[in-house]
């Protein structure tokens, strides 16, 4: 079969290395994948960077249902926010940080009051 031609949102072959090794392998004694983990991926990320609606993917890559189900179950099981951490720490390490972040800066936002509060403090006084 004839490769597709690339979508700017493909992960490229660097990219892939990384990511690999982080998304859940094809389960052994069920059915034969029909699509590579990185056809999957690269259908999500194209989800993702055009705002498209499932249903209106490109029939060049896997069937939206097949994507929308790996997206879900990906979800529900940890697998994106396990990829989430695991790119954090890689990147902190690049910019020549501790893995895990060792302080946190909390802000809080001021909110003006009136001497009335509750229902009547919120209301418009006509004259």
């Amino acid at each position: 079969m004839k490769p597709r031609p690339a979508y700017p949102s493909d992960v490229n072959d660097k990219e892939w290395q990384i990511l690999e090794p982080l998304i859940p392998k094809v389960k052994e004694g069920g059915r034969p994948a029909e699509h590579s983990r990185r056809e999957i991926i690269n259908a999500i990320f194209y989800v993702l960077r055009s705002g498209c609606q499932w249903p209106m993917m490109p029939h060049d890559l896997p069937h939206w249902k097949t994507v929308y189900t790996h997206f879900r179950n990906w979800r529900r099981d940890g697998t994106w926010l396990h990829i989430h951490d695991a790119l954090r720490k890689k990147v902190r390490k690049l910019e020549g940080h501790q893995p895990e972040a060792s302080a946190a800066i909390l802000d809080s936002q001021s909110v003006r009051t009136t001497e009335k509060g509750g229902h009547m403090g919120m209301m418009q006084v006509s004259k």
